[in-house]
């Protein structure tokens, strides 16, 4: 068996050829090859020894990668387009040995991950997302890696659905996996329906054969020519009678579209984690961030299906129940009424649940949880100035009768920190409910009387109150 030095040497020895390149193209001096040469042999050497780390490989692929960069900018100046042996070669080989000696280091397949999509190298890449994966099955975050990487790269959605279907064989207890295959099929609707958007194929056909969409009609669309309009699209629309018009109606003819898919994640996430509604809210709140699809109103619904079923008294339950009406809904949306009455409805049903807990302290814990959110969610409505007033009345009523349950459950001291108190303040204070502070600030200093931020909000209140 070869020694260390022995093979030192031989790997040596397959960079001489570089260096008299390097020298005869006047890239480098003979005094820097020299240095070069007697930097490498040092390495070798480390590396080959007894003790090696995995440090060592990682020094040494970063001397490798800056010295490459220093013959691309030299190349470059000097004109030289091409050279006949680059730098990219020698470093995938000191990381291919890195990843075959230190296999269960990460970093160093993430380093030569990294390298690998910066040069540009697909195949490269794909081969060690391979190794990678098939030597650590059981890391949720490389399975999220390889996903992103086919999604963002290559725009493969198959490819990147089987990296995170296969992850959750191996990483089903990975509750970030569960999410993040959500987050991926989410995005893929999303995309799919901004191109049926752009190809106009989400669009009533009125008889005359033009495409209205509001006050951007065909700025970002494709326009067919008139036989392709009038012969394909607008005859495949109308040729069926019973054929549904509305987007609601007609996505819901594609189950794919529809949010087939995330139903069926969601549902196999809450079988694994069932008496997690936490997790179960997370997940709403992912589809949530989507809320200009035309599916994601069924899903939410569906979430909500489900949540009030298994834990219809968690106050995270609740907060999806009460707010799920309002999603995505604007200030100035004609259905932002209705859907107003439905949460007040709401809220009081929630209410109602909550007094049917057995212990009184509970009762009152979850009462002001529920609360907070609630406050959270009707300040950024507050923020509109288009908002109508009626409406404006209605949440400030609202408002109030959250911040009574949650000064209830500060008096009871139910509420945990003080950070979620000084949260909800700032917020009554930015929005100009000095009245509901004041007291606010009082219960909660006599539970933390020396906290910084109570005593500067009390500051605050107390200067606003003197009269000028």
């Amino acid at each position: 068996m070869a020694g260390a030095s022995d093979k030192a040497r031989f790997y040596l020895e397959q960079s001489v050829p570089e260096l008299q390149e390097l020298i005869r193209k006047n890239i480098f001096t003979k005094d820097e090859v020299s240095s070069i040469a007697k930097k490498r042999s040092n390495f070798e050497h480390k590396l080959n020894a007894r003790g090696s780390s995995a440090s060592d490989y990682a020094r040494y692929a970063e001397y490798e990668m800056n010295l490459d960069a220093l013959r691309q900018t030299r190349a470059k100046r000097l004109g030289i387009k091409a050279t006949d042996y680059t730098g990219q070669r020698r470093i995938f080989f000191v990381l291919d040995r890195a990843t075959r000696k230190f296999h269960g280091d990460t970093a160093l397949w993430m380093l030569y991950l990294s390298f690998a999509r910066k040069q540009k190298a697909n195949k490269k890449v794909s081969q060690i997302i391979t190794s990678m994966l098939r030597l650590h099955p059981t890391s949720p975050e490389l399975w999220i890696y390889a996903a992103n990487y086919a999604w963002e790269e290559t725009a493969d959605v198959t490819e990147a659905r089987g990296y995170m279907q296969r992850g959750l064989r191996f990483c089903s207890h990975s509750k970030r996996l569960w999410s993040e295959y959500l987050k991926l099929e989410m995005i893929y609707i999303a995309k799919i329906s901004a191109r049926r958007r752009i190809l106009g194929l989400d669009l009533n056909f009125p008889q005359d054969g033009s495409i209205e969409d509001g006050e951007s009609s065909g700025r970002d669309m494709i326009t067919f020519s008139p036989a392709t309009t009038e012969d394909n699209v607008r005859q495949s629309i109308t040729a069926d009678p019973a054929r549904p018009t509305t987007p609601e109606s007609k996505i819901a003819l594609t189950p794919a579209l529809a949010g087939a898919i995330p139903i069926a994640i969601f549902d196999a996430a809450m079988k694994k984690f069932p008496a997690d509604p936490n997790f179960g809210t997370q997940l709403f709140d992912c589809v949530a961030g989507f809320h200009g699809l035309d599916c994601v109103k069924g899903i939410l619904q569906h979430m909500v299906h489900y949540l009030m079923i298994a834990a219809p008294k968690d106050p995270t339950t609740l907060t999806c129940f009460i707010h799920e009406p309002l999603i995505g809904l604007v200030a100035a949306s004609t259905l932002l009424p209705k859907a107003l009455m439905e949460v007040v409805d709401r809220f009081q049903l929630a209410m109602r649940n909550i007094n049917a807990l057995e212990v009184p302290l509970e009762q009152t814990w979850t009462r002001g949880a529920v609360s907070q959110h609630t406050i959270k969610w009707i300040a950024t409505y507050l923020e509109y100035p288009e908002l109508d007033p009626d409406i404006r009345a209605v949440l400030t009523t609202l408002l109030k009768t959250s911040w009574g349950h949650c000064l209830h459950s500060l008096e009871t001291r139910s509420t945990k920190t003080s950070s979620e108190v000084i949260h909800l303040l700032e917020i009554l204070h930015l929005h100009g409910f000095k009245d509901l502070v004041q007291p606010g600030v009082s219960s909660a200093l006599r539970i933390w009387p020396d906290d910084p931020q109570l005593l500067a909000i009390d500051s605050q209140v107390v200067s606003l109150a003197e009269p000028q």
